[in-house]
């Protein structure tokens, strides 16, 4: 009994032991396969964040597109206002010659034809307006000069005159002599105004020319030196022009008493209407004076003293003062003619030839010169260039930024 219950002992711990055994291998197995085994994915948690994410960042891609693409469109706008390169003799003639045909356009557009929209806001360059308040102030200061004044030493000039002009003629009859002298002594009085004006007009006209000449060649360095100096050299060749032909107009005055104005005879015959009895008030002792039609109140206390030339200077008084209204009116309106015709040669025929001439080297290499760019606008075109490029390359940086945030967003949802 005793080895019996040994053996019954023994084969129930061999027992338990190998089934404990059983159950630590088949623990282990499960451990094993457990690490073997793929984890389930994690819950998604990170496609909202994403999502989240790429809604604030894609209006700020638009905004900045947005800003790139104004950007961009000023820069090609100041691209395309810069002028256009010169590369060949042909396109510097080509630009030569519309230049010079837009400023000859402009010029007659203020000088001519009186057309200023080109500058509504500057009433020095319209022109026309400002060439007739010259004219009008010119005849102003004509007719308001001294020499202008009708009873200015009244009678007392001529009966100088006459007393020298006596010579062994008939009596009664009225010494030409002695009216050309008051007629050269009046204009030689009034000879600088005409000669002011004509300053005064071209110094207008120059700065008017300078101001069309600069708008028109301020993109071209080359030309500008060039221009301004053809401009002056052209102003003061009409300004000498003009001043020899206002001086021959003074020496044509001086020499020679004509009109065909029918405006003489009858304002002499009108003042001679008077002469009987301004005759019979002067040699009335108690009268000291009178009124006389074209010439106010006149004072004849001193003129008693010339009783036998009173009757000629009267004679040649109506005579001098009819026939300068008739002077002054001609030239105010030569004047006239002439400055429009001098403004005509100066636009459509001496401007261009002064231009080419001054341009023109002896060399012959003028033209070539357009082919060089200033180098203000040579810088700004390298810096709009290399802007548009940069901005170019945003643009698909931009892009590319752009299709990944998409491709993301599908990924996820």
């Amino acid at each position: 009994m005793g080895s019996f219950e040994k053996q019954t002992t023994y084969y129930s711990d061999t027992k338990s032991s190998s089934t404990d055994i059983d159950h630590d291998q088949t623990t282990s197995d499960e451990v094993v396969q457990n690490h073997n085994q793929v984890p389930p994915p994690p819950p998604p948690l990170m496609a909202p964040i994403v999502s989240s994410y790429n809604d604030h960042i894609r209006p700020l891609l638009d905004a900045v597109d947005k800003l790139r693409t104004l950007a961009l469109n000023k820069s090609l706008s100041e691209f395309r206002k810069l002028p256009k390169s010169i590369s060949s003799t042909a396109e510097a003639l080509t630009t030569f010659m519309r230049i010079t045909g837009s400023v000859k356009e402009s010029l007659r557009k203020i000088l001519l034809r009186g057309e200023f929209h080109e500058y509504p806001g500057e009433k020095n360059m319209h022109c026309t307006a400002r060439l007739v308040e010259m004219l009008n102030s010119f005849s102003d200061e004509l007719n308001e000069c001294p020499e202008s004044d009708p009873k200015r030493k009244f009678l007392m000039e001529e009966f100088e005159c006459l007393e020298e002009a006596k010579e062994i003629s008939l009596p009664n009859f009225l010494p030409r002599t002695a009216f050309l002298s008051l007629l050269q002594s009046k204009v030689n009085g009034i000879s600088t105004i005409p000669i002011a004006f004509v300053e005064k007009l071209w110094k207008y006209i120059e700065e008017v020319l300078i101001s069309v000449l600069m708008s028109h060649v301020e993109d071209y360095h080359q030309l500008q030196i060039s221009a301004r100096r053809a401009g002056l050299n052209l102003i003061e060749k009409m300004k000498e022009k003009s001043m020899n032909w206002v001086l021959e107009v003074i020496e044509m005055e001086k020499l020679t008493d004509y009109t065909c104005n029918p405006e003489f005879m009858r304002d002499w015959n009108k003042f001679m209407c008077q002469k009987e009895e301004f005759m019979v008030e002067v040699n009335n002792q108690s009268r000291f004076r009178m009124e006389l039609e074209g010439f106010g109140m006149i004072e004849f206390e001193n003129l008693r003293h010339f009783p036998h030339l009173l009757d000629q200077a009267f004679d040649l008084r109506m005579r001098i003062v009819s026939y300068w209204k008739v002077v002054l009116r001609r030239l105010v309106d030569l004047m006239a003619l002439n400055m429009r015709l001098s403004l005509d040669k100066l636009v459509n025929k001496e401007l261009e030839m002064e231009i080419v001439s001054e341009l023109m080297d002896p060399h012959g290499n003028g033209i070539e010169k357009l082919m060089e760019e200033a180098p203000n606008v040579a810088a700004k075109r390298a810096r709009l260039t290399a802007t548009v490029n940069k901005l170019k390359e945003c643009r698909e940086i931009l892009a590319k930024i752009k299709g990944r945030i998409n491709t993301t967003s599908s990924d996820y949802n």
